[in-house]
């Protein structure tokens, strides 16, 4: 792959439009100096207008995203891209958000370009845990712990139970809820089911990984072993899942 090639895929623009960058001698070695098309050199070695190129191919970004943005390209604004670097909806293949968080929760969110990895968390037969921290308008009676964990909860609309989902109480009006599925506003449909109604909802755990202090509105590239960590448990969420005992709709 020519290094021409290589930025128009990371969204640098298109070809003819990089090479024009390349001509104005404005991509660089980190030591200064100018490089032109031809064999890519490496990766951290690239720097466009003196700065670093964004995460190479293949990269999982942790996003924490905050209240009010959207997870698409296309939606209406704001949208998450426009708090990201702007060449992330423009790479080949994009850089695409993980699933998604309606536009009034925050909190844990993924990019990847990487289809087979953002399938495999997707996946309706993974059922990776996923973990909000619900604030609520009304306290807590007590009985949702055993509602959520019986399996035998039918949202409004539907006939199939829920899968079990496990309910950490913080306080009368504060709950992380952990949940394997990912239906429509399921959190908020569920305490809407207990008659109480969510008024603040952030995503805080996806599998292994957390935001561990990111704030809102950051990113950050997953290492290698936090990726090999968010395989590994998708695997054996897919397993575990497998082996269970199917259940019938209620």
């Amino acid at each position: 792959m020519s290094l021409a090639r290589y930025l128009a895929r990371l969204g640098y623009g298109s070809r003819k439009e990089v090479e024009r960058l390349l001509a104005s001698r404005r991509v660089t070695s980190r030591s200064g100096i100018t490089l032109s098309d031809g064999k890519v050199p490496p990766h951290d070695d690239i720097l466009v207008d003196d700065t670093p190129l964004d995460p190479p191919e293949g990269s999982v970004v942790l996003f924490h995203k905050p209240v009010g943005y959207v997870c698409s390209t296309r939606d209406r604004s704001p949208t998450v891209y426009e708090l990201l670097p702007a060449r992330f909806p423009h790479r080949s293949p994009v850089m695409a958000t993980v699933g998604r968080l309606d536009a009034d929760t925050s909190g844990l969110l993924l990019l990847t370009d990487d289809g087979a990895l953002n399938h495999r968390v997707t996946s309706p037969r993974t059922h990776l845990p996923k973990t909000y921290r619900a604030t609520l308008a009304e306290p807590l009676t007590g009985s949702e712990d055993a509602l959520f964990a019986s399996g035998t909860l039918v949202l409004k609309g539907e006939e199939t139970a829920l899968r079990p989902a496990s309910l950490v109480v913080h306080g009368p009006c504060l709950a992380d809820l952990t949940i394997t599925e990912g239906r429509y506003h399921q959190v908020r449909r569920m305490f809407a089911a207990t008659g109480n109604h969510v008024v603040a909802l952030e995503r805080i755990a996806l599998g292994p990984l957390t935001l561990d202090g990111l704030p809102a509105g950051a990113w950050r590239v997953l290492s290698e072993p936090e990726v090999t960590a968010l395989r590994n448990a998708t695997q054996s969420a897919t397993q575990n899942a497998t082996q269970s005992t199917p259940r019938s709709p209620v």
